[in-house]
């Protein structure tokens, strides 16, 4: 897993442990110490109610500033950069105007998309993040790091400005409030239409509400199972402003294949001649959420694939056709209901022993101590912040 490196001016690193070797070390004696009894693992502060058995979705948000937001986006994660070019391509001729996607290989694709038809820029909505800052940046290199970024963001991509930016979390409210500084600059410039963040959790979201821009959205895992209100975090965020952005409706870094197996999404699916992946996807969008959806169920730790047409377009045009029909009160009841699999909505947080905590008990196993799925979700966290790979 490379790291990567930005070249820039500004503060020196501090010389201090990476989080790539304190993740790898604290693995080994986490895993040795982790016990082979059923412990429930520790998740965010229990969701109030909230009631979303009546259909609430809609194909387009208006975020603060008029911004014009297509809520269901194609997400590129894991895409070789031919692979989001021409997912991009096939989503944009099924009316999917919207694409998320991470700096590096994607954004190459994303880029030749723009350059190969005439007038796509103008017509999508482009929501890209910014990379996470090591946990040893000072807030001054971060933010430093930022608007170097997005310069060279928009000048691979050919457009003066994108739709979005999203910022990742950070162990340290300082780094997390410069960088955010940068974004609201970036906004204040006409770089970018709206900002929000990836990932982040109560305490991550208080640090930057206090600054003078509230976040346009958070973005984090959301899927049957979870619950609507995703642990407390949705509830938090929407509370104060903050939308819900969500990734991970079959569950990550991998479909879950109790979500797709599960008999309830089965049987509802049956019932209007869809798959328990639309049902799943479907949820996301009726409780309220914005969602962010792979081209294919064919993904896994930091890969995904839109190898040719034959393969992209028919999951394609499913996903384009979520708004086409809906989920009855009962069913959004039944669903709402669900308790199984779980999942941590900031899957991807930069804290390091939740991390380990999470890959312990990780989604799709239920079972702590599971070598393989322990050591893969552990290399898929190293994956994520340090490849230009990234995997959500």
């Amino acid at each position: 897993f490379a790291v990567i490196a930005l070249g820039l001016a500004g503060p020196p690193r501090l010389p201090t442990v990476t989080r790539r070797s304190a993740t790898l070390a604290a693995a080994t004696s986490a895993f040795v110490a982790l016990p082979r009894s059923g412990i429930a693992a520790p998740l965010a502060t229990p969701a109030p109610s909230i009631s979303t058995s009546a259909s609430t979705s809609t194909s387009t948000w208006t975020l603060p500033g008029n911004v014009e937001m297509p809520t269901l986006a194609l997400n590129t994660a894991g895409l070789s950069a031919d692979d989001s070019e021409r997912a991009l391509l096939l989503a944009a001729s099924l009316r999917i105007r919207h694409v998320d996607f991470h700096p590096g290989i994607e954004r190459d694709g994303v880029a030749r998309a723009l350059r190969a038809e005439s007038g796509l820029a103008r017509d999508l909505f482009l929501t890209t993040k910014i990379r996470k800052a090591a946990p040893n940046d000072t807030p001054a290199y971060a933010a430093t790091a930022a608007r170097t970024q997005i310069s060279e963001d928009l000048a691979a991509l050919g457009v003066d400005r994108v739709s979005m930016l999203l910022l990742r979390d950070h162990p340290s409210c300082e780094v997390m409030r410069a960088q955010w500084r940068a974004l609201e600059e970036a906004k204040a410039a006409g770089r970018t239409r709206a900002i929000g963040v990836v990932n982040f959790c109560e305490g991550a979201l208080r640090c930057v509400l206090e600054e003078e821009t509230r976040p346009a959205v958070n973005y984090f895992m959301l899927h049957a199972g979870m619950g609507p209100g995703a642990h407390g975090l949705r509830s938090f965020g929407e509370e104060r402003g903050v939308r819900t952005f969500a990734y991970g409706a079959l569950s990550e870094p991998r479909p879950d294949p109790a979500l797709l197996s599960c008999p309830t999404l089965r049987r509802i699916g049956a019932a209007h001649g869809r798959s328990p992946e639309e049902v799943a996807l479907r949820w996301v969008l009726q409780i309220g959420c914005a969602v962010s959806v792979r081209p294919t169920a064919n993904f896994a730790l930091g890969s995904s694939m839109c190898a040719n047409d034959a393969q992209c377009r028919s999951p394609l045009l499913k996903r384009a056709q979520l708004f086409e029909w809906s989920l009855s009160r009962a069913e959004m009841s039944e669903l709402d209901s669900l308790r199984t699999p779980d999942g941590n909505p900031t899957l991807f947080q930069a804290r390091v022993a939740r991390d380990l905590r999470l890959c312990a008990f990780s989604p799709g196993s239920r079972l702590p101590g599971r070598s393989s799925d322990f050591w893969l979700c552990v290399l898929g966290l190293l994956n994520s912040e340090y490849s230009g790979q990234r995997i959500m």
